[in-house]
């Protein structure tokens, strides 16, 4: 499958007492109705992220809160930037760049100056300066002294731009997502002077049986409705303490996933002598960098369309992937074709299983994104929305300035109810 329809930029916003949030709109028929209106007080909000939870698993009927939700507020599949990984993606929805603007451009990715950046390495994780491309929207809220707490979100371990969050916790895999829900929620209980406005939560279980067990098994649509359990235990919560109709939950991915195969592999060594290479990473994108003055000879071998693999020079990937510019990205990077992974005969696939990092157009890539609450119009389809749209929203929810992000400035002109 190619490109389905692009997302319109969400656009949000006055500078007034009220906080106008219009810019996805619905179309019906020839008119189009804004699916975000105005609200008279400033709501409490919540960005959560269900980590490799592709777009089309709504539809699998395994998920009754993240449903009601959307039919109680505005949805639709979001386009996730490229490379459709983990840590970019969600830097990504929280600056409003794209990884080659807010530095982020791999999970795994290596600098100059500060060596190599993985997602086990802590002292990188916690090292602002692998993060301070960008502004994370943790950051400007704080700046304007609004408090947040960032309930694992990738980034808030780091002090960046000299700023934390007001309320953070360092990861940890093995808590679950109710635990999760919990910890936000009894900082939502504390006193209005120290409670955060701002509020993120990750759940990442559904990746993890993603790439373990493909997006088709068992386990994924196990870990879908585990999820979905600790959203209505959230809605719960909030319902509870009498914040329900006065909190924005903005629920949203980061990508969608492909099935694997060991039967789908491109082995590089077919390619170029791989003693030629480095290998940042690799898998559905591979990021190469060329050893001992061997560019000529890497450039000869893989620039260029293979049998289910495309490869470039940092300096000439496609323009529409906004990638090639940050230093951190490697000489040379390698595209597959969707479900198909880029190896070596010393590293092979062994396993199916499940993988991101595609295109970021293709349809198994696509995000989710839901908006449920004060000024939601409910029951809209929104399309063309990008990934770097989610960080102005925030912002023009939270009535707070940000930076200027990648959108488009015509995108998110504010529109005010008809």
């Amino acid at each position: 499958m190619i490109s389905p329809s692009l997302f319109r930029r969400l656009a949000t916003g006055t500078a007034l007492g009220l906080t106008l949030m219009v810019g996805a709109c619905a179309t019906t028929g020839d008119v189009e109705t804004p699916a975000i209106v105005a609200t008279q007080s400033a709501p409490t909000v919540i960005l959560v992220s269900i980590d490799g939870f592709r777009a089309d698993y709504l539809s699998r009927g395994l998920t009754p809160n993240l449903s009601r939700l959307a039919l109680e507020g505005a949805s639709g599949p979001m386009k996730p930037s490229f490379p459709t990984v983990t840590f970019p993606n969600h830097y990504t929805l929280v600056t409003g760049l794209h990884p080659d603007h807010h530095g982020i451009v791999g999970n795994n990715m290596i600098d100059e100056e500060l060596g190599r950046f993985s997602l086990g390495n802590q002292a990188a994780v916690t090292d602002r300066r692998w993060w301070d491309d960008g502004e994370p929207i943790w950051v400007s809220a704080e700046k304007a002294g609004v408090k947040t707490g960032t309930m694992f979100w990738p980034g808030s371990e780091a002090e960046i731009h000299g700023v934390r969050p007001s309320h953070w916790a360092k990861f940890n895999q093995s808590m679950d997502g109710n635990a999760r829900v919990d910890q936000l929620l009894a900082w939502l209980d504390l006193p209005e002077q120290e409670r955060p406005r701002l509020n993120t939560l990750y759940f990442d279980i559904v990746d993890t049986m993603g790439h373990h067990h493909g997006p088709q098994s068992d386990e994924v649509n196990a870990a879908m409705a585990q999820t979905d359990a600790s959203i209505g235990y959230l809605m719960d919560g909030l319902k509870a303490r009498g914040m329900a109709e006065n909190t924005v939950v903005i629920i949203v991915s980061d990508h969608g996933m492909s099935a694997t195969s060991p039967d789908r592999v491109v082995t590089l060594d077919d390619y170029v002598d791989t003693s030629a290479i480095s290998i940042v990473y690799s898998g559905p994108v591979a990021f190469l960098n060329a050893k001992d003055d061997r560019d000529d000879e890497v450039e000869k071998a893989l620039v260029g369309k293979h049998e289910r693999m495309e490869c470039w020079e940092k300096d000439d990937i496609p323009a529409r992937l906004v990638l090639g510019s940050h230093d951190r990205v490697s000489d040379f990077v390698c595209l597959a074709e969707d479900g198909w992974l880029i190896a070596t005969r010393d590293r092979p696939v062994r396993k199916a299983g499940g993988a991101h990092g595609y295109d970021n157009i293709s349809p198994d890539m696509q995000a989710i994104f839901i908006a449920r609450g004060p000024g939601v119009v409910a029951g809209r389809q929104l399309q063309n929305l990008d990934s770097v749209d989610v960080q102005p929203l925030l912002g023009r929810l939270l009535n707070i300035s940000v930076p200027k992000t990648d959108g488009n400035p015509q995108d998110t002109l504010p529109v005010t109810q008809p």
